[in-house]
């Protein structure tokens, strides 16, 4: 291993948001905790996190998600319950989520941007590189994509985000990345970034998903970014300073992802996200098949 480079175990989620698009299933439910078939969103990205060797997790949260707490946490009645029926497999399920890492909790306070959230985190995190995980992206375990950036990271020092390939109408919901080739495939060195740019002011159509290795001198930079019209302080903002020419706490590369992702943020692609992982699933997906081959071929 690099020594300059030591290993990433500490990973910051996001959590803080208010899910409107998800209203009114979220006035008193946090978004995170929707069901993705049978487990919540939050719990697949937790998994991702721990998979990739992170056993430090830190979310950032605030009003009304006391849920995302308890749902990681024992719930000795449940479990005694279960247990006394003998029903072992809801209790394995039920046990699953409690001994995943070492999971720790900050409020955000004001709802002042994604910036915003991971200066939050400096306390916990400290002087170390930090994963950043957002729970609106899933990442299917079968593609893991933070090793790559855990690599690139390792090779190159400096932050890494990844990045995805959109067509050029899409680009305007992303932030996009300037970016230019490495000797190393599937991986780019960002020059330049963009929040949500109009069309045909977009520098490329490579386009930023919910993943950050971040280095830790991103603190420094939040910490003087000017919050945009909205009172948000972005994220990006801070990535496009670390990404100039002689920046202390560059550079900033991209890992271009190839696999499988799915958007939970969205409410047309939630609902097929759970339709294809469903499909997916052994003791779901025969049946399911079935009845949605059925349902297709009545044209409903």
């Amino acid at each position: 291993m690099n020594n300059a480079h030591p290993a990433i175990v500490k990973a910051v989620i996001p959590a803080a948001g208010l899910g409107t698009r998800f209203l009114p299933a979220t006035k008193a439910t946090p978004k995170e905790m929707l069901p993705v078939v049978d487990k919540p969103a939050i719990q697949y990205v937790v998994e991702e996190a721990v998979a990739a060797g992170l056993t430090d997790v830190l979310m950032i949260t605030g009003r009304n998600k006391r849920a995302l707490e308890d749902h990681f946490d024992r719930n000795y009645e449940l479990e005694d319950a279960l247990r006394r029926k003998g029903d072992y497999d809801r209790l394995s399920r039920v046990e699953e989520s409690t001994g995943l890492a070492s999971l720790h909790y900050v409020r955000q306070g004001d709802p002042r941007g994604l910036g915003h959230a991971v200066l939050c985190a400096e306390p916990h995190v400290g002087d170390q590189p930090f994963v950043v995980l957002l729970g609106d992206d899933l990442i299917d375990p079968r593609d893991p994509l933070l090793d790559k950036m855990a690599e690139v990271r390792r090779e190159f020092g400096g932050s890494v985000v990844a990045l995805m390939e959109v067509e050029p109408e899409q680009v305007h919901l992303y932030g996009c990345a300037a970016v230019e080739p490495t000797p190393l495939d599937g991986v780019v060195r960002i020059t330049n970034l963009v929040e949500k740019p109009a069309a045909g002011e977009a520098p490329s159509n490579h386009v930023v998903i919910g993943r950050y290795i971040l280095d830790p001198a991103v603190f420094e930079v939040l910490r003087t970014t000017e919050a945009d019209r909205g009172g948000e302080i972005q994220l990006t903002d801070a990535l496009r300073s670390l990404a100039g020419p002689g920046s202390p706490g560059g550079p900033v590369h991209g890992v271009v992802f190839k696999g499988r992702r799915y958007d939970t943020g969205d409410r047309g692609d939630y609902l097929r996200t759970i339709v294809r992982l469903a499909c997916e699933r052994e003791d779901l997906g025969p049946d399911f098949r079935t009845w949605l081959r059925q349902f297709v071929a009545e044209g409903l």
